[in-house]
């Protein structure tokens, strides 16, 4: 490992957290075709998925403690929170109020469904200041693919109900959209029909990678692995039939990118794309998969036990439980210590070769199980989608990056792209004269923008 990029790593002890809290653990209301937390309910056989008062207020305490500075984030998801009903919330909300130290606020967010909005729920999100996360994979056909309840029925009516009462009542929320086989072929009009169909501004891309069960394959969980660069390409074949291939990936990726550079630049804000200049500027991410620490996004289940990460809830990484055990010691604790290390100290040769390590670090370690060109394990299966985006979207994001050192605002862009007003040539120092002008008009820069 790079000395420089372990002397980073050494900075980070202790991270900051951030702790997903499911109060009705793996239960929901739907039935997504390609959850894979629904599993989540045989670790629990005893069948009460329902967070206590107490509990709730044993977690408010520690959560306080162990954060100490504002703001003070609580952080609901699933299964589905909301079936938890609207009064356990406003005790969450009394609780904390209790626990609320002078120069401490906190911060409300939610994921959901969207299915169980109504106008009190939306009511009550607004007058609590909530930032709510909706999940929508796009126009009908495709959001209602994956997304049916038990009984097989479609969501995306019950969806776009719940987003309506979230609009009329001036709710803040953002759309998260899983990238999968329904939808990855038609990156613009997923993109166009969030962000004109239904007016949405904050947008968070996901991809779906999941592996097909030993039994689905025929095999056992490892033995079908590729083991060597003629197999590497073998790993396509172990990917669940709805999972996102590296191709379609970093094709919606790219496509979606030349939409938002040329149109949407902060007016639009889209999380990877967000994240991918914060990169380039050369600061966090702000998201975990993209570090090159990880387990400072842990998950709470509803009965108290923590686990190291919400892709990671399993006997392996269980942490303890906080009604037994200080939150800020499991959360400092040397087994989640390791397991965040060990994000670096697992990437094959082949990423610390890859002129994209800064951007990507590896990717979330869940989606770690292809094989590397010379045969080592923890390659990211999206490798090479990542790979053709973040070299696609280079030259746009060295510009921003130069925008943002001038102090003008990234969203500049557009103005290059339109030719419609002037462009700080100064943002365009690093391109060589003879070179094609970034502006799309097949000039070579000196005879273009670089005059």
């Amino acid at each position: 490992m790079p000395e420089r990029l372990q002397a980073k790593i050494s900075q980070t002890n202790p991270p900051a957290f951030h702790i997903l809290v499911k109060p009705t653990g793996a239960v929901c209301n739907l039935h997504c075709d390609y959850c894979f937390y629904l599993d989540k309910k045989r670790l629990y056989p005893e069948g009460r998925f329902r967070m206590s008062e107490a509990l709730l207020e044993t977690y408010v305490r520690a959560l306080v403690e162990a954060q100490g500075v504002p703001p003070i984030t609580m952080a609901w998801q699933g299964g589905e929170p909301l079936l938890m009903g609207l009064d356990f919330f406003r005790r969450s909300l009394e609780i904390q109020k209790k626990y609320q130290r002078p120069g401490v606020y906190f911060n409300q967010t939610i994921q959901t469904n969207g299915t169980l909005i109504d106008e009190k729920w939306a009511q009550f999100f607004k007058e609590h200041h909530f930032l709510v996360g909706i999940s929508i994979d796009g126009p009908k056909d495709m959001h209602d693919a994956y997304r049916r309840d038990p009984s097989g029925r479609p969501t995306f009516d019950r969806v776009i109900r719940g987003l309506e009462w979230l609009q009329m009542k001036g709710v803040e929320f953002n759309a998260l959209v899983t990238v999968h086989q329904a939808n990855a072929d038609h990156p613009l009009e997923v993109y166009r029909f969030l962000r004109d169909g239904l007016g949405i501004r904050f947008i968070q891309l996901i991809p779906i990678v999941e592996r097909l069960k030993g039994d689905e394959r025929g095999t056992d969980q490892d033995s079908d692995r590729p083991k060597n660069d003629a197999q590497v390409f073998s790993m396509k074949r172990l990917l669940a039939p709805y999972a996102v291939t590296p191709d379609q990936w970093g094709d919606f990726l790219i496509t979606v990118f030349e939409e938002w550079v040329h149109h949407d630049v902060g007016e639009v804000f889209v999380n990877i794309f967000d994240t991918a200049l914060a990169k380039w500027a050369g600061e966090p991410s702000g998201l975990c998969v993209f570090e090159p620490v990880c387990g400072t996004a842990l998950v709470l289940e509803h009965n108290g036990d923590l686990y190291a990460c919400d892709h990671f809830v399993d006997p392996e990484h269980f942490l303890g439980n906080i009604t037994e055990r200080p939150l800020i010691e499991l959360l400092r604790s040397p087994k989640q210590q390791a397991f965040g290390q060990r994000k670096t100290a697992s990437l094959p040769k082949q990423c610390f070769r890859c002129p994209f390590l800064f951007a990507c670090h590896g990717g979330c370690p869940k989606d770690r199980w292809n094989i590397s060109l010379n045969g080592e394990a923890g390659l990211n299966v999206l490798c090479s989608g990542y790979q053709a985006f973040f070299r696609h979207i280079e030259p746009a994001m060295q510009i921003m990056t130069e925008l943002l050192r001038l102090n003008r605002a990234p969203a500049e862009i557009r103005n290059l792209y339109s030719g419609g007003k002037a462009f700080p040539k100064a943002a365009l120092h690093h391109i060589g004269r003879n070179e094609p002008c970034p502006c799309g008009s097949k000039k070579k820069f000196k005879h273009c923008h670089g005059r």
